[in-house]
């Protein structure tokens, strides 16, 4: 496959997949606020951001409202979820022949939905001072994203170009889980022994539901929330889809389709760092990542999803003809 088609599917899947992660963390943070005191949602706002990665030029000044405008439609901030549709969307017009006609229709309707002038009057009107605006902008993505997945694996051949779109959903995935649950960490497993607030259980359900993980959590544990469970749950549980076991195992397979097409030989680096972070969460016990260094834990998993993007670059994008033909 082209270089620069790989790249665009890659790209297209991960800008997705983060608008999607932004607007849920938005959507479950905001309904929370229905519930929680201004203390506590001021905590959660800061929390927020460190789950985002700290967005560039983007700080907490005390307004929810303000906050959610601008990582929802400011499209000078790049981490915006209107910043990555459109990014999204340019790099799926750059592979317009390499997608089916069903997925270029969903995410350019969608790219029209929030670039067209309806949306443009109404972030100027009066109304945008309420949360009625983000709210209804927040669901159509999140449903057109999740529409887009679906007519992927539905209408796309499922060979190297769609597992390159794997990959990007996945890497993208697995990042943005270890952040979130970077940013839970002081409120949760920093101090095993302190007994929680009462208010604190509605943090524990907003962590679960910033990953879509509440029913299915509760259909494996119950409705028994518990910091040592949810952190099982959220990093090493094979069947969830939002998990970073599952991630991993998922791009790992991905992977390992491209590589067959690549050669063995080029992808053998590749193969050991990803084969590496896979090994660590499907042989890891929570006991033993809580009894260790957390913080660590979840950067190294970070650090490893770089380097394996780095790699990908490597080897599928930025590579030598002098490499691709000894592969």
């Amino acid at each position: 496959m082209l270089s620069r088609v790989a790249d665009s599917l890659y790209w297209m899947s991960r800008y997705l997949e983060r608008a999607e992660h932004t607007t849920r963390l938005l959507e479950v943070n905001l309904n929370l606020m229905l519930d929680e005191s201004a203390s506590n949602a001021e905590r959660r706002w800061q929390r927020v951001l460190l789950a985002l990665g700290k967005p560039k030029d983007t700080e907490w000044t005390g307004d929810p409202y303000a906050l959610t405008r601008t990582l929802t439609f400011d499209t000078n901030n790049k981490a915006s979820i209107l910043s990555c549709i459109i990014s999204a969307r340019e790099n799926s017009r750059h592979v317009r022949e390499q997608i089916s006609t069903e997925q270029w229709h969903r995410l350019n309707r969608l790219y029209l939905r929030v670039t067209g002038p309806q949306l443009q009057i109404a972030l100027q009107a009066e109304a945008l001072h309420s949360n009625e605006l983000p709210a209804e902008f927040l669901q159509q993505v999140m449903e057109a994203v999740h529409q887009f997945q679906g007519v992927t694996d539905s209408t796309m051949s499922h060979g190297e170009g769609w597992q390159f779109i794997q990959v990007g959903r996945y890497i993208e995935r697995a990042s943005a889980t270890a952040l979130l649950l970077e940013a839970y960490h002081e409120d949760l497993w920093s101090h095993p022994d302190r007994i929680p607030e009462a208010n604190e259980y509605l943090g524990w359900m907003g962590l679960l539901r910033s990953a879509t993980a509440f029913e299915a959590y509760c259909k494996v544990y119950t409705a028994d929330l518990t910091p040592e469970q949810i952190l099982e749950f959220l990093l090493l549980d094979p069947d969830f889809p939002h998990s970073l076991r599952f991630s991993i195992d998922s791009l790992q397979n991905a992977l390992e389709a491209i590589h067959g097409e690549a050669g063995k030989v080029r992808a053998e680096p590749l193969r050991r760092l990803a084969g590496r972070l896979q090994a660590s969460l499907s042989y890891s016990s929570v006991d033993e990542i809580l009894n260790g260094d957390v913080i660590a834990y979840l950067r190294g998993i970070q650090a490893q999803c770089r380097d394996i993007h780095s790699t990908i670059y490597e080897l599928y994008v930025d590579y030598s003809i002098q490499a691709a033909l000894a592969g």
